[in-house]
């Protein structure tokens, strides 16, 4: 399912350093809280708890993984856009 006229998702990768950037497309808040929701089941799947900022202004928020965490980011971010029901992404940077 392509939901990118809801949420484009964006991941940047580094060493040490893992983030995904979900940009919301409207200021729904049951879309906000969809993806609140699943960030919360994940994190019970998976046992990671990764930062999450929110910037409302923007309408994104940020999933990031720091240090030791980040070997298993990559697992986490592909079980939050399955939960999404998000196919792809948009691309792989985004800026803060």
């Amino acid at each position: 399912m392509d939901r990118c006229s809801q949420i484009k998702a964006s991941v940047r990768m580094e060493e040490r350093y893992a983030g995904m950037c979900l940009t919301f497309a409207s200021d729904d808040q049951n879309l906000r809280n969809e993806v609140n929701e699943a960030i919360e089941r994940v994190n019970k799947a998976t046992k990671i708890t990764p930062q999450i900022w929110d910037n409302f202004e923007k309408r994104t928020l940020y999933v990031e993984f720091k240090e030791d965490v980040q070997r298993d980011c990559g697992d986490y971010f592909e079980k939050l856009l399955k939960e999404l029901k998000i196919d792809k992404c948009e691309n792989d940077t985004f800026t803060l």
